[in-house]
This record gives C-alpha cells, sequence and structure tokens, in this order.
C-alpha cells in the first residue's frame, strides 16, 4: 500500500514538474515579444538555455520513469534492512545488558563419566565438531541443532551434557525446562529469548534443557496457555539458527513419548542418544570411578553383581551413605559393612531403586531372555518395553510379530517355572490395545480374545521346544545383564 502511494506521488511529481516548464517557457516568449523594450544582453539567452534544459530534463525523466521507480523502491528497502537490521542488534543489547543468564564453565570430561561406553562415540563426533568445525563445514556438513538425551531418571544426563561443554571447552548454559513455565503469558518466552541471544553472543556453546518435558509436552489445540507460548518461542529460536553457528541445543527427557511432534522432527532434535540403566559392567567402571582415591575393602565386582538396576546416582548416593557410615565409626577405609547399612538405607528409603534378590533377578533374566529369543535384538536387563514399528504399512504378519514380542517375557516365565508372575504390565497393556486395535480398526480378526489367545498359543509351542536355547540366553543376561545380537 504504501510503495503504491509513493509510486503515484512520483507520477504526480513529473506531470507537475513538465507541466511548470511548459508554462515557464511560454510566458517567457510572451514576455519577450510584448515587452516595450528588447531584452539585451547574455541573461536572455541563459534563461532561454535553462527553460529548454528544464523541459527536456523533465520528458527524459517521463520516459524513465518505470527506472526510476525501481531505484527509489531499491533505496527504500535497503534503508528499511538497515534500520530493521539496527532495531535486532538495539535489541539484542538491550537483552545482553539485561539478563542474569550467565555460562558456567564445565570441568567435567569423558573421564569422569563412566558406563556411557555405547553413547560415547556418538558424543565425541559432537565435541569434535565443535572444536574443530572447518573439518566438517568444507564438505557442507552442519551439525545438529539438537541432542535428545532420553533414558530414566539418575543414568547420567545432566552429567553427560556437561561432559560435551566441558570436552569441548565451550561455554556451557544450563536451564530446566520447568524454569521456563511462568504465571504470567509471555515471561516464559522472554525467558527463552534471551537464554538464545546470550548463547549466540557466546558461540560456540553448550545449551542444555534438562527435563524438557515440562515445557514440550503436547499441543492439544484448542489452548493459548503460557507453556504453548514457550515452546511456540523454542522451536522459532531452534529454527532461527544454522548448524554453523557453533550452538548444539542438548535436552533431557524420560518421557519421549509425551514430547511435541514439532520438537522431535528433522531441523530441531536431529539426534536422540538412549542412555539406559548400567549393566554390570558398566556398574563395575562407575564403581571404580567413585571409589578412586579413597580407601576400601570392597569386592568391587560383588557390589556391582548385587546392585542390579542402580542408576550411576544411585551408585553414587550408595558410595557416598558408605562414607558417612564410615565417618561415624571413626575409620578411614570403607568396608562391605558401610555398604551393606547404605544398601539398606536406599532399599527402603528409596522405593524407586530395584534392589533384587536372586529370585527376582532370575525372573527378570528369564522374562528379557524369552523377548530376546522371539526379537532376535540386543536387550538388556531392566529393558522396559518394545520400540514401536515404524513400518509405514504393517501387514498382518508383522502385526502378529510385534504381539509375541510383547507377550513373550510372560509366557517363557510360565513354560519354564510353571507359573504366572508379573513383571512388566506395560508389555500386557500393549499387546492388549495392538490386538484391539488389528480387531475393530484393521479387521484382522473376529475378536481380541481370539487374536490373543491365538498369539498365546503360538508362543507357548515355540518357547517350549526351545527351553535350552532361552536358559541359555537367561544365564548370559544373568552374567552380563545383556543379550546382544551375537548371542543367539
Amino acid at each position: 500500500m504504501l510503495q503504491n502511494s509513493n509510486n503515484k506521488n512520483l507520477d504526480n511529481n513529473l506531470k507537475f514538474m513538465i507541466l511548470s516548464s511548459i508554462v515557464l517557457f511560454i510566458l517567457f516568449i510572451y514576455m519577450m515579444l510584448k515587452g516595450e523594450s528588447r531584452i539585451a544582453g547574455t541573461s536572455y539567452y541563459v534563461g532561454l538555455f535553462f527553460l529548454i534544459m528544464l523541459l527536456v530534463t523533465a520528458i527524459v525523466l517521463r520516459i524513465n520513469k518505470d527506472k526510476l521507480k525501481a531505484y527509489f523502491d531499491k533505496k527504500r528497502e535497503l534503508s528499511g534492512l538497515d534500520t530493521s537490521s539496527s532495531r535486532v542488534k538495539d535489541e539484542q543489547n538491550e537483552i545482553m545488558q539485561s539478563s542474569h543468564i550467565e555460562a558456567q564453565t564445565s570441568d567435567v570430561s569423558f573421564k569422569d563419566v563412566a558406563g556411557i561406553k555405547n553413547v560415547k562415540a556418538e558424543l565425541e563426533e559432537i565435541v569434535d565438531f565443535l572444536n574443530k568445525p572447518e573439518r566438517y563445514l568444507k564438505h557442507g556438513v552442519k551439525l545438529p541443532k539438537g541432542v535428545l538425551l532420553v533414558g530414566p531418571p539418575g543414568v547420567g544426563k545432566t552429567l553427560i551434557a556437561r561432559a560435551v561443554a566441558g570436552e569441548a571447552s565451550v561455554p556451557f548454559f544450563y536451564q530446566s525446562g520447568a524454569s521456563f513455565v511462568h504465571i504470567y503469558v509471555g515471561m516464559g518466552a522472554k525467558k527463552v529469548r534471551e537464554l538464545f541471544t546470550v548463547a549466540k553472543a557466546k558461540a560456540p556453546a553448550v545449551i542444555f534443557i534438562d527435563e524438557i518435558d515440562a515445557v514440550g509436552k503436547k499441543r492439544m489445540g484448542g489452548s493459548n496457555d503460557e507453556r504453548e507460548a514457550t515452546l511456540n518461542e523454542l522451536l522459532t529460536q531452534m529454527d532461527g539458527f544454522e548448524g554453523d553457528s557453533g550452538i548444539i541445543v542438548i535436552a533431557a527427557t524420560n518421557k519421549l513419548e509425551m514430547l511435541d511432534d514439532a520438537l522431535l522432527r528433522a531441523g530441531r532434535f536431529d539426534r536422540r542418544v538412549h542412555i539406559s540403566l548400567p549393566n554390570i559392567e558398566d556398574r563395575k567402571d562407575i564403581l571404580n570411578l567413585y571409589l578412586k582415591k579413597k580407601k576400601h575393602s570392597i569386592n568391587v565386582d560383588a557390589l556391582a553383581s548385587a546392585s542390579s538396576g542402580f542408576s550411576s546416582a544411585s551408585l553414587a548416593t550408595l558410595i557416598n551413605e558408605a562414607l558417612l557410615n564410615m565417618i561415624k565409626r571413626e575409620d578411614v577405609s570403607i568396608n562391605e559393612k558401610d555398604i551393606e547399612i547404605a544398601k539398606s538405607k536406599l532399599e527402603f528409603g528409596k522405593k524407586e531403586n530395584k534392589i533384587l534378590d536372586d529370585k527376582q533377578k532370575e525372573i527378570l533374566a528369564i522374562y528379557q531372555a524369552s523377548k530376546a529369543f522371539i526379537s532376535k535384538k540386543r536387550i538388556l536387563l531392566f529393558d522396559e518395553g518394545i520400540s514401536k514399528s515404524d513400518i509405514a504399512y504393517p501387514s498382518k504378519v508383522e502385526l502378529i510379530f510385534l504381539l509375541k514380542q510383547y507377550l513373550a517375557g510372560s509366557i517363557g516365565i510360565d513354560v519354564i517355572k510353571h507359573e504366572q508372575y508379573i513383571v512388566n504390565v506395560k508389555d500386557l497393556q500393549d499387546a492388549d490395545d495392538l490386538a484391539l486395535t488389528m480387531t475393530n480398526e484393521y479387521k484382522m480378526a473376529h475378536s481380541r480374545e481370539e487374536l490373543l489367545n491365538e498369539v498365546k498359543n503360538a508362543l507357548r509351542s515355540e518357547l517350549s521346544k526351545n527351553i535350552h536355547t532361552i536358559n541359555k540366553l537367561k544365564k548370559i543376561m544373568l552374567d552380563k545383564e545383556v543379550i546382544n545380537e551375537n548371542d543367539f
């Protein structure tokens, strides 16, 4: 609208200029002819030349009107960009001056984090990019904008993020998802803008958002609350920098299924790193790390075996409680009694720790060994659930195979122990939901009960014929707490 108005004004000015030149030229001739005395000297010719040039200029400008318009439009556009850029810079400077967000210097490195052998290679690639970006940029490779650390509480997601920043020697910005959620609309979005503005000024840098599900839950539609405004701002900010900017956003969650699809799409959190509870070898490494430079008479191998289900945080708490008991005894060395007292405190004081006796551990091992035998996939002792199929157009055979994976653990225990045990309720619920969907939506069965009974009977027959193999896998699971694909 403004551009049309400016073009119209330009047309009117050109017309007025031409008309004025013609009128002046006619008046000049009239005065010369009607004057009582002739105009003498060079002033007459100078005036006449001026009027002729004015008329010619007006005509030339009229002919080149379109080019003239394009020139002025370009000048206005450049002027507008300069003003906009200046305004953005002023806004950024204002945020920098008023911001209370400060970068931390991480003194944690990968040698301070044990039990992450499976994920360290992926993380080292990110560190290498932050240290030597030119090595990748010359080939057109860009750093992933976001890395999502997925795993149960206590497995060391925050420590791993600090280790990435420490290894790369870059500023570390820590924020919890809950810190973005405010009562007043707009405050969370403002804090997100502030975080990214400060981080960009300090690039290369690592932004870590802990418990991102607090702000990144799925949007249900029909609402416009503070959390959604904050999530929208986070999405906008992640779209606002390129993969060569030197900024990487690391987020942590233990509820991947709750996150909004927009967060998980390519171009935002491009990479997901799954961190599981440590297996027996991981726990040995973690215990040796925590007991380093501490006097003790502990059998680390036995303790690693007896602490099934402990996360790295739980093991750290275990050693700390043992140290406290050692101090109470006025000793300088941790012994087995200190560990037993510490385990007792954790067992009765923190229900989330799965401290299993030998019988419980055997039941769980049979359950997971049966699932591994059917799925032929790598499975850990404390793996929960089966990953959903990514097949776009699944067949009935593929869906029944998924049902078998859900039910294999329960049927395996029944076949070997001749008794039913409740181990993973989620597997049973997933099987029930899938059977219902296959019956009602896909019309692949007459009834849910009939379909489930067919799958259970087929599993019972297959597992009964392979009890020896399942017991072999059970022993591997008890020894290593993991069954790999080459163990079949």
